[in-house]
């Protein structure tokens, strides 16, 4: 009787071996928020053992920034993404509110939250989230900077405004995740907020209606 013959598993390089590993430290971050990333989770979401994971991670500190940044990184892109096809300083703060408060992001948003409460005492993680809601200031504060060299906005503060803006969103879907509130009526109420702080009439961010 023959003895089968064991498959073995393709060799990889190790650029390729450290991309699995942060892809499944992503993925798991995403469906399950980024308490669930263990040295073991990983190991078994990346199909090898727990002591290769920790050959390429330099610490689970370390994988955790790295994970939130990948995962932030990739909203901001789309969100750029979304605002390059878009004209007019009014019209893209407006498509960046409705997007980020419309539901659709809640596996983002878990990830924000566990980041902000494990950054207490993970300095590696909170110099990550610092800088990714650096960079989100930045975008709304280009935005709203656009508007006040085009006519469009009021303010002498558009650091400020970004600042509040961004709070708002955060925490409204914060909220959300325990299904406190109106959850549909998120963007209308800070798109309404947003158009008293920069010297707008109300309604003036209201999304336009489809072209027939």
């Amino acid at each position: 009787m023959s003895t089968p013959t064991r498959v073995r598993a393709a060799r990889k390089s190790p650029a390729e071996r450290a991309d699995d590993i942060a892809r499944a430290a992503r993925d798991l971050a995403l469906e399950h928020g980024l308490s669930a990333i263990t040295l073991r989770s990983v190991a078994a979401a990346a199909g090898v053992a727990p002591a290769l994971v920790a050959h390429y991670v330099p610490s689970m500190e370390t994988l955790l920034a790295r994970t939130f940044s990948t995962v932030v990184s990739a909203e901001i892109a789309e969100v750029e993404a979304l605002l390059a096809t878009i004209e007019g300083p009014r019209a893209q703060l407006g498509a960046v509110v409705r997007t980020v408060l419309d539901g659709t992001r809640d596996d983002v948003t878990v990830v924000w939250v566990e980041a902000w409460a494990l950054g207490r005492r993970n300095e590696t993680l909170a110099i990550a989230v610092r800088e990714e809601m650096d960079a989100w200031q930045s975008i709304l504060q280009e935005v709203v900077e656009a508007g006040v060299r085009s006519g469009d906005f009021e303010t002498t503060d558009a650091a400020g405004a970004a600042w509040q803006l961004l709070g708002m969103v955060d925490g409204l879907n914060a909220q959300a995740l325990v299904r406190w509130g109106d959850t549909g009526a998120r963007a209308a109420l800070t798109l309404h907020a947003v158009e008293g702080m920069l010297g707008l009439p109300r309604g003036a961010l209201d999304a336009p209606p489809p072209a027939e």
